[in-house]
């Protein structure tokens, strides 16, 4: 294997590998040839299916868009109905999960993530992240420093972020998702998968060094949309550790059912990662656009309200979490609950005391049907969902034992859109372009996971917010207002949210706005306006950066 940086290469075995984006510094530590040669070694042998299992998804959406129905699969009811197999036993330091805080690899946060008393750390490379180059290498840096205790850093200011010596938070790594490549680094001319490359440079560089410390290559998978794609992971865990020498099953995966099609599929997709599951997780966000995009057109059933109208106790909500307990516990799996977005806010208590309120209702509701753990944003919120869990799990560390025989869910509780309680108005509307446009515009400047309105938005609040004005243009919806929304209609609410940001060079929203508010302008346009749907978001984003 050969690697070119900066330079000149030569072909190996499993291609020509070349790095096109700046490498310094403790770069070089990540970005040595024999991790490059291992991710060309992923890309080669398991590329060309990726790339089959994503043209599958597409296939998959047109059959949808003919039917308007999504139902579980016949062929692989053998799975679903044989009593007799189970996941692999949990490892210790994922027995416990009962809180679970997520962010970007950014050192600051990383430290107080660690620090925050979670049980684990989703350290995310995805969608809390903009995949800029150097924060692409930075996070590898930040993840290799934090497995060996020696992550800190200094602010500008002078304070000091070290880790404390105590117990650590573990660590759970999301890379990005199948449908992302990494345009900095190529084999034989092409773009590395993305998620080959976060998975293979993070493995390579600490698979070896978690295990010694008594933990193990831990990862969150995201976007996931059938079995199938967990069998692509499942595969490529396997030669990852027959690879480096490492006893089959010490990779752990929790699979994020956020995709519609994953729901009909949450008992296939812990089969083919049996060896490797460790549980999933109820990634609501970007399961409501998932909804949205491939209903889109199927008609005003599948119009969904404001998106702070769609809460967790919408019936087809409950019949997506009380399945994925059911389904989790059955197989011996952990079941995750969702995000608890909030940021607290040092300004307003009033603002504090009703969301803290709603966050404890809402573990409490998660804690009481089953769920092993959930997610919160802020350290702030850690001590609140473990009071809540603490409550109900009493002296164990997880509840495996409780089985939710009671649960039975079918295909049209899944998608009984209809019955779901709200409306669309012209608040939400603005809310929705406001919300995109702030995100977006951090996000083009380095800033995937970003405060607005006291809530951390990231990419899949993104998603729903700009799926919502696509759909609600194109099924002409009606507000509260009586209006019908049109493109003339958010054109104008989004000419009017990019006014007051200019004005305020984004510092409201802590976007800091800058010479990225006119391209996240143009970006939105395009996808909320254009007649074509954008499955990512993402994906147009990446070629602006």
């Amino acid at each position: 294997m050969d690697v070119r940086q900066g330079g000149t290469a030569t072909q190996g075995e499993a291609g020509k590998v070349e790095v096109s984006g700046e490498v310094d510094g403790r770069g070089r530590e990540i970005l040595t040839d024999e991790a490059l040669a291992f991710v060309a070694e992923l890309q080669t042998r398991f590329g060309p299916r990726r790339e089959e299992l994503l043209a599958l998804r597409s296939e998959r959406r047109a059959q949808v868009a003919r039917t308007g129905r999504l139902d579980f699969l016949r062929e692989t009811r053998h799975i679903r109905d044989e009593p007799s197999w189970r996941v692999n036993l949990a490892p210790r330091d994922l027995v416990d999960r009962r809180v679970e805080i997520t962010g970007p690899t950014d050192p600051k946060m990383a430290v107080n993530a660690l620090n925050s008393g979670a049980q684990a750390w989703l350290a995310d490379l995805e969608d809390a992240n903009t995949p800029h180059w150097h924060n692409v290498v930075t996070g590898q840096v930040v993840l290799a420093d934090a497995v060996r205790r020696r992550l800190a850093y200094t602010s500008p200011d002078g304070k000091d972020y070290r880790l404390g010596d105590g117990r650590l938070a573990t660590i759970v790594v999301r890379p990005r998702g199948w449908h992302l490549t990494e345009r900095h680094v190529t084999v034989d001319g092409r773009p590395v998968a993305a998620a080959l490359l976060d998975f293979g440079l993070y493995f390579f560089h600490n698979a070896h060094e978690l295990l010694g410390r008594g933990s193990g290559p831990y990862f969150y998978l995201p976007k996931l949309e059938s079995h199938l794609e967990a069998r692509l992971w499942a595969e490529v865990f396997a030669y990852a550790e027959q690879r480096l020498g490492i006893r089959r099953g010490r990779v752990r995966a929790t699979v994020l059912i956020e995709t519609i099609p994953a729901a009909f599929e949450m008992e296939e997709i812990l089969y083919e990662l049996r060896h490797y599951a460790a549980g999933l997780n109820a990634g609501r966000w970007d399961y409501l656009f998932s909804i949205i995009k491939y209903f889109r057109d199927a008609g005003p059933d599948f119009v969904l309200p404001d998106r702070n109208a769609v809460t967790m106790t919408a019936p087809f909500m409950r019949a997506y979490t009380d399945l994925l307990v059911r389904t989790c516990h059955k197989r011996g799996a952990f079941a995750i609950g969702g995000m608890a977005a909030f940021v607290p806010s040092r300004r307003d208590p009033a603002v504090n005391e009703t969301a803290f309120e709603r966050v404890k209702a809402d573990k409490e509701r998660e804690a009481r049907d089953g769920f092993d753990g959930s997610w919160v944003a802020h350290p702030d919120l850690v001590p609140l969902c473990n009071e809540m869990f603490d409550v109900r799990l009493g002296a164990h560390r997880n509840q495996l034992s409780q089985l939710r025989e009671d649960v039975h869910v079918t295909a049209e509780d899944l998608l009984d859109l209809a019955s779901t309680q709200g409306a669309v108005t012209l608040r939400g509307l603005r809310n929705n372009v406001a919300v995109a446009l702030r995100y977006l515009t951090a996000w083009l400047g380095g800033t995937g996971a970003v405060a607005i309105f006291n809530l951390m938005e990231d990419a899949a609040t993104a998603e729903i917010a700009r799926s919502q004005l696509w759909q609600w243009i194109h099924n002409r919806t009606e507000l509260d207002t009586g209006e019908k929304v049109t493109p003339e209609l958010v054109g104008e609410v989004v000419a009017e949210e990019y006014e007051r940001l200019r004005i305020g060079a984004g510092t409201e929203a802590g976007t800091g706005a800058g010479d990225h508010l006119d391209a996240a302008r143009k970006l939105l346009e395009r996808v909320v306006l254009g007649e074509e749907f954008a499955d990512f978001l993402t994906v147009p984003a990446y070629d602006l950066i």
